[in-house]
């Protein structure tokens, strides 16, 4: 009775380990919900791909994987004032990221042995610094005389197109901004093509690719999803059902499943394809939606069912009509989810 995601083990730990193999200096991301397989799992596998350093989102996320993870541990959101003290021998393992000059002199004033790396600003315009405010970090960072520079980042954005220019030239900043000790680049989003360029073009920089999808959801064919069949009650035309008395449009089968809100069901995030089919697209779900007919994730006889109504906490009612393939209570249905926004009752890792 629960949501489930079943995983191909050795196909999963085979795509992982030819990643991890292909991509020198692999720095693992495990943050949010863990892909869907939780943090911690997450974090054990990657000790068990023998990686370094992995990568959270946050620092709130720290002791989920800290246990279970005993190398560098490279916090992705930017330091700021507001972070409270880490304990001693964890701080000694947090790689933290900074992006603005005031936060380089705030910790290492607060910790003088501090291990960072220094944020560019790309493209994406979320964090970082600027090429004169990098040279001001330097400075400082010069004077000061304190902290472990542990090399500069990159988060680039996923859109289509080469990286290569922008990568070139916010390098090209942060070797002309003087920063003492820099040898190490940390880069996201770039394709194998552009990580060959990269460590061609700096050969004398270490190259840390941070990958997440690709590395646990680069495989989708090795994961399934499936929910419980819950209940069935056959329906007529009119017939109301529901929190709020729907009724039926005809005749047919009310199924309710395991997977709801609580889950990440129904909880559709934006999406980046401004393409006019994907427009059109949100246009006829919502036309759908105003009748009250909206196509869930759930799979039925290789068919996606529509909604009887919006999903419930941890269930979902579908409806099925009249002469479609009805499943029994016990039954199994696929489901297909956002991984990163979907939590899961069970995770079972075939042998």
């Amino acid at each position: 009775m629960s949501l489930t995601l079943t995983v191909d083990g050795a196909r999963w730990r085979a795509h992982l380990r030819d990643l991890a193999d292909r991509t020198p200096g692999l720095v693992p991301v495990v943050k949010g919900n863990g892909y869907g397989f939780t943090r911690g799992r997450l974090a054990r596998r990657a000790a068990w791909l023998g990686v370094d350093t992995l990568a959270v989102g946050t620092y709130a996320e720290l002791p989920d994987v800290a246990s279970r993870f005993d190398g560098s541990l490279l916090v992705l959101t930017p330091w700021r004032p507001f972070v409270p003290d880490l304990e001693p021998a964890l701080a000694k393992r947090v790689v933290h990221t900074l992006g603005r000059v005031e936060d380089v002199e705030a910790l290492l004033a607060r910790q003088p042995d501090a291990r960072f790396v220094l944020e560019l600003l790309t493209s994406m315009q979320r964090h970082g610094f600027r090429a004169r405010e990098l040279w001001a970090a330097a400075e400082r960072l010069r004077s000061l005389n304190t902290g472990r520079l542990e090399g500069v980042a990159l988060h680039l954005p996923l859109a289509q197109g080469s990286h290569l220019g922008e990568v070139h030239r916010l390098v090209n900043d942060a070797i002309g901004a003087g920063l003492r000790g820099l040898d190490t680049l940390w880069v996201s989003h770039l394709t194998s093509s552009e990580l060959a360029t990269v460590r061609q073009s700096y050969a004398d920089f270490a190259i840390r690719p941070r990958i997440g999808t690709q590395l646990w959801l680069g495989d989708r064919d090795a994961l399934r999803v499936r929910a419980t069949v819950l209940d069935v009650h056959a329906v007529e035309r009119g017939d109301s059902f529901g929190y709020r008395s729907r009724t039926a449009p005809k005749g047919g089968h009310l199924v309710v499943v395991s997977g709801g809100t609580a889950h990440g069901i129904g909880l559709e995030a934006p999406t980046g394809d401004h393409s006019l089919k994907s427009r059109a697209a949100t246009v006829a779900r919502g036309g759908m939606d105003a009748v009250g007919f909206v196509r869930s994730p759930f799979s039925i006889d290789g068919k996606q069912r529509l909604f009887a109504e919006p999903p419930h906490m941890q269930a979902s009612m579908l409806f099925v009509p009249a002469g479609a393939h009805v499943p029994r209570i016990g039954d199994e249905v696929d489901v297909r989810v956002r991984y990163t926004a979907t939590t899961f009752d069970h995770i079972v890792v075939t042998d």
